[in-house]
């Protein structure tokens, strides 16, 4: 079976749709190199003694943004657009969140998938279509998600550009 995905030129076709990335998974590599991007050495992520004696979960957890920081892989992998240096046809930004939740901890080695519903696509100014995607991260073999969100993403195209 075929991956399902959508463009930026079909996506008004989709609205109420929901596609899903693949897993991802939230290792201790993981985990800790976010820390150090961040300048967040919270032991509660980063040692694993640490948070062995002292988490109620017996473990390191992944940070709240590193799960939120993910929805732009999970996106790529469903929302389909030239990403080889030719933005004749246009690019996504980041345009923030309408509402946005930390549900559940996300444990080492957890693994994470996002779905995305396109909840609206309209035109925010010549040029400019704004998506609204209602998203749920979720944690394999659980049954609360580990986020959701609505997300707002503008695609520009070439003549939209500021």
């Amino acid at each position: 079976m075929s991956k399902r995905f959508f463009t930026p030129q079909t996506s008004e076709q989709h609205v109420g749709e929901t596609f899903s990335s693949g897993w991802f998974l939230m290792d201790q590599r993981r985990i800790t190199a976010f820390g150090g991007i961040t300048e967040d050495f919270d032991p509660h992520h980063i040692d694993a003694a640490f948070a062995a004696k002292n988490s109620r979960h017996g473990k390191t957890i992944a940070f709240g943004f590193l799960t939120l920081s993910m929805l732009t892989a999970m996106l790529y992998e469903v929302l389909h657009y030239a990403l080889d240096g030719d933005a004749s046809e246009g690019w996504p930004v980041n345009f923030g969140f309408r509402e946005l939740r930390f549900v559940a901890p996300v444990l080492v080695d957890s693994r994470i998938r996002g779905h995305f519903t396109v909840k609206e696509v309209s035109e925010r100014k010549p040029g400019q279509k704004l998506f609204v995607l209602d998203c749920t991260v979720e944690i394999e073999g659980q049954t609360k998600p580990a986020m959701i969100a609505l997300w707002e993403c503008v695609w520009v195209s070439a003549e939209g550009s500021p």
